[in-house]
């Protein structure tokens, strides 16, 4: 059989389950941390419940997911999770799901790797989105996630302080209120409320027009250029105005 026909052959079992995400869709991405628990609690000595170090890493490898060059609108990340919304006629990869997955994932998974020192393997999956409100309460629902994932976790590292075990940490706070875990924060002398906005609402990556001045070396003049360089805002919006924070990114890039 010649390498044409035994390839042509081939190619059929491998594509034979390909999906592809329909045109006018939005898509959004997410890509987990896999067993993160156990490379964060056992094999690095990072601080808890939240570290700089590990927040650096889950932002640095958001801005290389987005400098790959697939036009990606906004990056998001909290805890050990990355959400990606991709520009409404991004088409790379034919928008085919296994290339998107399995590129996402690599590029996570080396990127993070190497910030660490050690392996740190994420996976991929795709959310496809038929309108911009749907894409704003995806985010939103993220963020709220953050928030309350937050709460629960400064709770619990509390209370393991206190000399209580995971099994007794965890059976109290499931117990108490969202106002209840913050008056046992409060009788530790932590206001929630006061703890820096990326632990309680993650962090925020978007590109940004911004204007620098340059030399022309042919008119020997300074000129003004304007540049796209990605922004990381760690003081996101809450609730509503974060809905509205993201339908105007949307609309931008969508006009740009």
């Amino acid at each position: 059989m010649k390498f044409n026909e035994l390839d042509k052959k081939m190619r059929i079992y491998e594509t034979a389950s390909d999906a592809f995400v329909l045109p006018e869709i939005y898509i959004v991405v997410r890509i987990d941390g896999r067993n993160f628990t156990r490379l964060t609690k056992e094999q690095h000595d990072f601080e808890k419940p939240f570290d700089e170090r590990f927040k650096n890493y889950m932002q640095e490898t958001v801005i290389h997911l987005m400098n790959t060059g697939l036009n990606i609108v906004y990056g998001y990340t909290q805890s050990d999770e990355i959400s990606l919304l991709f520009h409404i006629n991004e088409a790379s990869f034919g928008r085919k799901h296994r290339k998107i997955n399995s590129v996402l994932a690599g590029e996570a998974s080396a990127c993070f790797s190497l910030l660490l020192g050690s392996i740190g393997v994420f996976d991929c999956r795709i959310c496809e989105l038929p309108n911009k409100i749907l894409v704003a309460d995806y985010f939103r629902w993220r963020n709220e996630d953050a928030h309350r994932n937050a709460l629960s976790a400064h709770c619990y590292w509390q209370l393991r302080k206190t000399g209580l075990s995971a099994v007794k940490a965890t059976e109290r706070i499931s117990k108490l209120s969202t106002a209840e875990k913050n008056e046992l924060l409060f009788s530790y002398g932590i206001n929630f409320n006061e703890l820096p906005a990326w632990q309680k609402r993650g962090i925020g990556i978007y590109w940004k027009e911004v204007s620098k001045e340059g030399f022309n070396p042919k008119t020997q003049t300074t000129v003004t250029v304007k540049k796209r360089q990605l922004y990381v805002e760690e003081e996101l919006p809450m609730k509503d105005e974060y809905n509205s924070f993201i339908l105007d990114l949307i609309k931008r890039s969508e006009e740009a």
